[in-house]
């Protein structure tokens, strides 16, 4: 069963068009980047999984499914600021406001790579991580867009970092 609700429609426009048969013209299309006006710019079903598992601020619980649990981690990581050097703890009582394990939290948006740790001090990814395609699949199809909303830190007056 195909994902794509509306390609056996756009195969059967294409083969009207080209002549060609049903497994030709769909292989043309799944081997051709999705014309423009096709490419979404939000992940329906990432926002829809944010809002089923939020109440409020604070998170239900954290979901098993990777796809929502990357969403709703993609949503966590709007509460710090790129640029920002975050001791362990900070991270904690950050991450303490949406729900109790905080462990879990804090090690996924490690294993995801929005959040670099290196001798107890945490920062969030200044770029998108590159991802093998099954790891991709498993992120917001929207992720550059969702990392963009993560805010920056204010600069620091000359003398107070």
């Amino acid at each position: 069963m195909t994902t794509d609700a509306d390609l056996k429609a756009r195969v059967r426009e294409r083969m009207a068009r080209t002549g060609e048969n049903y497994t030709t013209a769909r292989t043309a299309l799944l081997s051709s980047p999705p014309p423009r006006a096709l490419v979404v710019d939000t992940d329906l079903a990432a926002d829809r999984a944010v809002r089923s598992f939020f109440d409020g601020d604070r998170l239900r619980s954290i979901p098993t499914r990777r796809r929502p649990r990357a969403a709703v981690l993609m949503e966590l990581l709007t509460r710090f600021e790129r640029g920002r050097v975050y001791a362990e703890r900070e991270v904690n009582e950050i991450l303490a406001t949406a729900h109790e394990d905080v462990a879990s939290l804090r090690r996924e948006l490690v294993d995801y790579r929005w959040f670099t740790r290196a001798d107890g001090v945490y920062r969030v990814a200044d770029e998108v991580p590159h991802r093998h395609p099954n790891e991709a699949q498993e992120v917001p199809t929207d992720e550059v867009a969702r990392l963009a909303r993560v805010p920056r830190a204010a600069a620091a007056a000359p003398g107070q970092e």
